[in-house]
């Protein structure tokens, strides 16, 4: 069974930074499709990022290049979202999401298994 848990998340300041963290078990991270997406009260859910298994590239939503990076731990079997220079719009919950294979990063319906999701706030 896959389990995907975050962790990470909390209140921080605008400029601030956060290490978001995506612990899986049942998959092995190096091997599947990660990705990021968030979703503001009221909002669609939305891709941050995204790490491909095999080679681990990368894609960022155009509002977070350069201030976000997605990286993985395979030795811990885990996924992170480092957030600099955060602003208040950044507000929202953030779910890890994987897929063995995944066509469209960016497009939630790929991903087959999801986390509980992590809370980041953003003070202005």
């Amino acid at each position: 069974q896959v389990q995907l848990v975050e962790s990470g998340g909390g209140l921080v300041q605008a400029g601030g930074s956060l290490r978001l963290s995506c612990a899986a078990s049942g998959r092995t991270v190096s091997r599947s499709a990660m990705g990021w997406f968030r979703q503001a009260p009221g909002k669609e859910r939305e891709f941050v990022a995204a790490i491909t298994g095999s080679d681990g590239n990368t894609y960022y939503a155009d509002s977070m290049k350069g201030r976000f990076a997605i990286y993985r731990s395979n030795a811990k079997n885990t996924m992170y979202l480092q957030m600099n220079s955060l602003k208040p719009e950044d507000t929202a919950v953030y779910y890890c999401a994987s897929s063995y294979y995944v066509a469209n990063y960016g497009s939630p319906y790929e991903y087959d298994y999801w986390g509980q999701g992590t809370q980041v706030t953003v003070s202005s």
